[in-house]
């Protein structure tokens, strides 16, 4: 990976222990200079090919190259979240194109969460059930929302999250890229801070590994040694599913600011300003109102 220290990042993906191939994709974009880093930041992704579709392995692959290419070639007077979500679209519709390219009955469709570092800020993409969670302080919070059929169980207190652990169909989820025309792409944004990190994973992961004991490993290892000791913990717990890993530790000094970013910290300090002038006109407004009163009560 890059040797610009603005992320320390640490990839893992592997099979498991039950499954005889990995559906599983991680990909990322580094940037080689200063002025890529300003026009697109660091981009990291980590995608999870359907189970039961006929390649899901395909779909996680193509979805991820075709996101990141769509994300690097898109419009950089957008917003980062805006920008991702039209790569994910986009590459949704890729993978709908390929697949009735095909003229056979093959279904192809993968989760992705996807995080983009932009100076201090962070836009996550996500569809589906892979995560992203951030962790500040030795605390990991998890960003995304699940797009499952237990989520939303849980969202509307059918059942507890005891009972999503261990609920029968803890697999289904909702939405997937290539299942539908437009599928539901959720953006979140969060400001980070030095040492902080980022995590994405695959639900692999996180069906043997509880969020407490992510927190753990990340406050206790570098990423190189928290992505191993997170899928060998996966595998030695069963391994059912592929796992994959992310670790992305954030570190502003080698930070350079974003350009051409619409939303963001930089227009603040402008609108701060503009907000405490307009604030002292209203208060000089309010002081003579109130003496031209008072003298007219003299009167």
């Amino acid at each position: 990976m890059s040797n610009r220290r603005l992320i320390e990042a640490s990839m893992r993906t592997d099979q498991g222990r039950i499954r005889d191939h990995n559906e599983d994709f991680v990909s990322f974009w580094e940037p080689a200079n200063s002025q890529d880093e300003a026009e697109n930041g660091w981009v990291y992704i980590v995608a999870d090919g359907v189970g039961g579709a006929d390649a899901g392995e395909v779909a996680s692959r193509y979805a991820s190259e075709r996101a990141l290419k769509h994300y690097l070639n898109g419009n950089r007077e957008l917003a980062g979240g805006e920008r991702l979500w039209l790569a994910m679209q986009a590459a949704n519709s890729d993978l709908r194109q390929m697949v009735a390219d095909q003229h056979d009955d093959t279904r192809m469709a993968t989760t992705m969460v996807a995080a983009i570092f932009q100076g201090n800020q962070v836009y996550f993409g996500n569809v589906g059930d892979s995560r992203g969670y951030h962790w500040r302080n030795g605390r990991l919070q998890q960003i995304t929302k699940d797009q499952s059929l237990v989520a939303k169980l849980v969202e509307e207190g059918a059942i507890t999250e005891e009972e999503a652990l261990n609920h029968p169909r803890k697999n289904v989820i909702l939405y997937s890229l290539g299942s539908e025309k437009e599928p539901k792409i959720d953006i979140y944004e969060i400001a980070v801070e030095p040492n902080d990190i980022l995590f994405l994973c695959s639900d692999g992961l996180t069906r043997h590994v509880l969020d407490k004991e992510i927190e753990t490993i990340l406050a206790e290892q570098e990423p190189s040694a928290a992505t191993q000791t997170l899928v060998d913990l996966a595998n030695e717990r069963g391994g059912e599913d592929n796992i994959s890993v992310a670790v992305l530790r954030y570190d502003s000094s080698h930070a350079t600011a974003p350009k051409n970013i619409t939303t963001g910290t930089s227009s603040k300090p402008a609108r701060s300003r503009m907000l405490w002038l307009y604030t002292i006109f209203l208060t000089l407004v309010q002081t003579i109102l109130i003496i031209l009163i008072w003298l007219l009560l003299q009167v």
